[in-house]
């Protein structure tokens, strides 16, 4: 994993163009003031990502109704790998 940038408040909106940009490759950005992380900048990877996750944490499934793929999913999933 790539290590997290950090950039003050005061920096990041100053040069909001600038750290735009850098969230293509770096992913987030992490937001910080007086030394603490107050916030965070996703890139639109990341964001869709985030959008997934939150969708499948709330996701109730009842094993009987799973469809043929997921079954095949959770039969063929290794421990620790995420699919991209």
């Amino acid at each position: 994993m790539a290590e997290v940038l950090r950039v003050s408040a005061t920096d990041f909106s100053r040069s909001f163009a600038k750290y735009q940009d850098e969230a293509i490759a770096a992913k987030v950005i992490e937001i910080t003031s007086h030394g603490r992380v107050v916030g965070g900048y996703l890139s639109a990877s990341e964001l869709a990502h985030y959008e997934l996750l939150k969708r499948r944490e709330r996701e109730v499934l009842i094993v009987g109704e799973l469809d043929d793929e997921t079954i095949s999913d959770i039969e063929n999933a290794q421990y620790g790998v995420v699919p991209k």
